[in-house]
C-alpha cells in the first residue's frame, strides 16, 4: 500500500511508523487512521519486523516545545458528524485501529516528541511502552470540546495509571508535562529532546537483544492477565512459562549465562 499521511521505515528489526502531517501538527483524520491500521497489521505479519516505534513527523522551524507527536483528532471531521451513529462509528473505527496496535504480537514504543493530545495520547496508550522528550505535553482535552475520549483513552488510561489519574486527566481536560506523565506511569522514560531518538532506540535494542519467543510470550501473558483475576493470570503465566522452557532459545539463554557469554537467540 502506498501511504499518503504516514511514513514506514524498517531497519534491523525495527519498524518506525511516522504520522506525517506536520502542517496540521500530525492530527489524525480518517485517511491517516486507515493507513495506520494497514501498517500495524502488515508489520505485525512481517517476520523481519520485531518491534514497532510510532512517532510524529518533526515540524520545521518550531522549537522542541512546539513540536507534535500527534496533536489530536482532526477537529474538522469531528465537527462534521451529523448524528450519534456517525460519532459512534467514528469512535469504533478508531478503537479498531488502536486495538490492532495494542494486540500485535510484537512490542511497540510510542516515541512522544511533542504534543500528544486526545487521539494522539490514545494512540500512545495503545503502545506497549512510551518514551517522551522532556518538553512533551500530554492530555485528553475532549471535555473542553463537549465530547469525551473515544479511541479507548478512558479505558487504557485507567488501566495504565489507575482510575484516580484517569478521572483527573479526563474530567479536567488539562495538559500535563512529561515529568508528571512519567511520575504517574503514563510515560516509561523521558529524555532531552535531542536524545529522544537515541534513547528510544537504545530501549528498543535492549528488547531486541532478549529472547524473541520469550518477549512474545511475556507480552501476551501480561495482556491477557489484565482482563482476568490474578489466579487466572497466574495459570496463563505458568502455561507460557512451560512453553518458553521447551524452546531452543531457553537452552541458549541459560547456556550463555552459565558460560558467561552473550546469548545468540534464534527465535525458536
Amino acid at each position: 500500500m502506498n501511504y499518503t499521511n504516514i511514513l514506514v521505515q524498517c531497519e534491523a528489526g525495527i519498524a518506525t511508523v511516522t504520522v506525517n502531517r506536520p502542517k496540521v501538527m500530525n492530527a489524525l483524520n480518517h485517511v491517516t487512521l486507515t493507513e495506520l491500521k494497514h501498517a500495524f497489521l502488515a508489520l505485525d505479519a512481517d517476520a523481519a519486523v520485531r518491534l514497532m516505534v510510532v512517532t510524529g513527523a518533526p515540524i520545521e522551524g518550531k522549537p522542541a516545545e512546539k513540536q507534535a507527536f500527534i496533536a489530536g483528532a482532526d477537529i474538522g471531521e469531528l465537527h462534521a458528524m451529523q448524528s450519534a451513529m456517525d460519532a459512534k462509528q467514528l469512535a469504533f473505527f478508531g478503537q479498531t485501529v488502536f486495538s490492532a496496535l495494542e494486540n500485535a504480537t510484537k512490542p511497540s514504543i510510542a516515541m512522544i516528541n511533542g504534543f500528544a493530545l486526545g487521539g494522539g495520547l490514545e494512540l500512545a496508550l495503545a503502545c506497549t511502552l512510551r518514551t517522551a522528550s522532556k518538553s512533551a505535553r500530554v492530555g485528553l482535552p475532549e471535555v473542553s470540546l463537549g465530547i469525551i475520549p473515544g479511541y479507548g483513552g478512558t479505558q487504557r488510561l485507567a488501566r495504565i495509571a489507575g482510575p484516580g489519574v484517569a478521572r483527573e486527566w479526563v474530567l479536567s481536560g488539562d495538559m500535563f508535562g512529561a515529568e508528571e506523565a512519567h511520575r504517574v506511569g503514563v510515560v516509561n522514560r523521558i529524555f532531552d529532546a535531542g536524545e529522544l531518538r537515541e534513547g528510544t532506540h537504545k530501549l528498543a535494542q535492549t528488547i531486541l537483544s532478549r529472547g524473541p519467543v520469550a518477549v512474545r510470550l511475556a507480552l501476551e501473558t501480561i495482556r491477557r492477565g489484565m482482563n482476568m483475576s490474578q489466579t487466572e493470570g497466574e495459570i496463563i503465566e505458568s502455561d507460557m512459562f512451560g512453553l518458553a522452557s521447551t524452546t531452543a532459545d531457553m537452552k541458549e539463554g541459560m547456556g550463555a549465562f552459565l558460560e558467561k557469554r552473550p546469548a545468540k537467540f534464534i527465535g525458536r
